[in-house]
């Protein structure tokens, strides 16, 4: 494998993340949330931008795109098709499920994962097993469902499921031990989450990055990726709901947490 990934933290808890092809010297940044943050980043490891690759409209994924531009302005912008109206940055390619992009000798997927915003899209790179997932899927969280029914976001989120339980997961924002708390409440028994939660206090103690994740571990301790399982479903008194009306009633109860 080629791909080299650098993990920014920007704002008060958000992400960026360099995605930098060893064998070409390729280099794109997946979301945008501070662009001096990035630009920083990239003369330190004396990288040139290549690629934007944009997951959904929000100010704190986009804002810093003009800032890599005017450095980089070779750089080519890659939106959501169902948001590219509200990007305002141009030119830019959009991108919906199933297209691929190419940073060097590196492949990323689009996988479109409507829920957070309607338009939202992740970037899936096989071969390397790597998956930015923006805001759709946190560590022990999924983002709040604003923009279209609940079980929109639940099929988004089972799409994701079906990964390569191998891939390695990078989030946008740094939620995972506000989220490990609440999933306690629902999962108290869950040993693996007790035990990683605990690793995350230690991790956060000493202001050290949660992520990334793994899939396999998100679908063992994430309570999202969750709502089929018997145990947790009986805990909820949801026996005989739906799987997705079981997600509605977590992302409720962590809506109010």
């Amino acid at each position: 494998m080629s791909a080299l990934v650098k993990q920014i933290p920007c704002l008060s808890d958000n992400y960026g993340l360099l995605l930098h092809d060893t064998a070409t010297g390729a280099t794109a940044a997946i979301d945008a949330p501070d662009g001096e943050a990035l630009c920083q980043a990239l003369r330190e490891a004396g990288w040139t931008l290549t690629d934007i690759l944009i997951t959904h409209r929000h100010w704190d994924h986009t804002q810093g795109i003009d800032a890599l531009r005017a450095l980089f302005p070779a750089a080519h912008l890659y939106v959501p098709a169902g948001e590219a109206d509200q990007i305002k940055s141009s030119p830019a390619t959009s991108v919906d499920e199933g297209d691929m992009i190419h940073i060097g000798s590196l492949c990323a997927e689009v996988i479109a994962t409507p829920g957070h915003t309607i338009g939202h899209v992740v970037y899936w790179l096989e071969e390397d097993n790597l998956l930015f997932a923006g805001d759709t899927l946190f560590s022990i969280g999924c983002g709040r469902v604003n923009e279209t029914p609940m079980d929109v976001m639940w099929t988004s989120l089972c799409k994701l499921r079906e990964l390569p339980h191998e891939t390695e997961v990078y989030c946008g924002h740094e939620y995972t031990l506000a989220n490990g708390r609440f999933a306690l409440k629902i999962d108290p028994d869950n040993i693996l989450l007790q035990e990683h939660v605990a690793m995350v206090e230690n991790l956060r103690a000493q202001h050290l990055p949660s992520l990334p994740t793994s899939l396999a571990l998100e679908c063992a301790i994430n309570p999202f990726l969750r709502a089929d399982n018997a145990e947790l479903r009986a805990r909820m008194g949801m026996d005989d709901a739906r799987d997705d009306e079981v997600f509605a009633a977590i992302r409720e109860l962590k809506n109010k947490s």
